[in-house]
């Protein structure tokens, strides 16, 4: 029975990852077919059920309810959309700094949960559920107001080809102004787009150029998992 519990546990905590997997690997193509702000809500309603399935675990007295929640969670945080929706509705002089804030809420929130989760607070055997379903919050809030915000201007002129639909969105974004030079930004990356190939994870692998980027990228990868900050 020891053995089984372990099994249990390992499960419920690696399956999240396995999740991330899955919405990691098919971002590119949602966000180009439905772009960043519909995938956005589609994650945050995605996360909003995992958290009401984990928070309704206890009551339904289902452990198999916390291994699909915990499953939802990682399809939905695993979708890189955060940082490049708020990178591309970012005025140049803030984007570097507007890039750099995941990171920081990435953290924070870590942080929030670790003392969220102690026993003093939420992680009592009555409140867990509570302390399973908080995940569902932040998505509530978002949910909420994303609506209010228009679709990523490079998205809608890369993308979509509608550049009054860009300059509406970069108006209501920034205000009233001569924006013409962010928009002829937008325009050269697209035409360095059209001339340049996009590799698969293979073709990436195999190509000789990109070899030290990416051993530096697995490098670092592999010691971040290895400095104990999972453990925390």
């Amino acid at each position: 029975q020891q053995d089984n519990l372990l099994f249990l546990w390992s499960i419920t905590v690696s399956i999240f990852g396995i999740g991330g997997i899955l919405g990691s690997s098919g971002s590119r193509y949602l966000t180009v077919k439905f772009g960043k702000k519909k995938c956005l809500l589609c994650t945050n309603v995605l996360m909003i059920m995992a958290a009401s399935i984990m928070g309704c675990s206890k009551i339904s007295h289902s452990f198999e309810m916390i291994l699909v929640g915990r499953f939802m969670c990682g399809v939905s945080l695993c979708v890189p959309l955060h940082h490049q929706y708020v990178g591309e509705i970012s005025p140049r002089k803030l984007r570097g700094f507007a890039n750099s804030t995941s990171s920081f809420f990435w953290s924070l929130g870590k942080a929030v949960g670790q003392i969220s989760g102690q026993r003093e607070l939420l992680g009592s055997q009555s409140l867990w559920p509570m302390l399973m379903a908080s995940c569902g919050v932040p998505a509530l809030v978002q949910l909420v107001t994303l609506p209010f915000f228009p679709e990523s201007p490079p998205y809608l002129l890369m993308h979509k080809g509608d550049q009054e639909g860009c300059k509406k969105a970069i108006r209501q974004l920034w205000g009233e102004g001569q924006h013409q030079a962010e928009i002829d930004d937008i325009m050269k990356e697209k035409a360095t787009m059209k001339n340049t190939k996009i590799l698969s994870v293979l073709e990436l692998v195999k190509e000789p150029a990109f070899r030290w980027q990416l051993y530096m990228i697995v490098i670092l990868t592999a010691t971040i998992q290895l400095c104990g900050i999972n453990a925390v």
